[in-house]
């Protein structure tokens, strides 16, 4: 069984890192996630959060955060390689956990896909 932690390397922790992601906009969403790109020239994915307040209370914006590590954790080997991926809620209320890892999942293939398409 692969190692499923979730480690340092695999969060964004700079704001540097964070902007460029914003600023390169490769972004794909859903009713629940906007999810945007950036390649990182790593072999693993990494994942940054950013909960606006409008999601709701404290609790229930680290409610969404503690099931976007946890979906991120799960589908970490399926996800593209060499991409930060930063994941918006859309919603107040979030999904089950099995609907957020399908969102994930889809969704940074979406966008890295239009980071391909974008360098080509």
């Amino acid at each position: 069984m692969a190692d499923q932690r979730f480690l340092r390397e695999y969060r964004i922790r700079r704001r540097k890192d964070f902007d460029a992601v914003f600023k390169r906009r490769a972004a794909a969403g859903d009713q629940y996630l906007l999810v945007l790109g950036n390649e990182n020239g790593l072999d693993h994915p990494r994942l940054g959060l950013s909960v606006p307040r409008r999601i709701g209370t404290a609790v229930a914006r680290n409610r969404w955060k503690r099931l976007l590590r946890e979906a991120f954790r799960l589908t970490r080997a399926r996800l593209p390689s060499g991409i930060d991926l930063v994941v918006v809620p859309r919603r107040a209320e979030p999904p089950d956990l099995g609907r957020l890892q399908q969102s994930l999942r889809r969704l940074a293939r979406r966008a890295a896909a239009r980071l391909r398409k974008a360098e080509s």
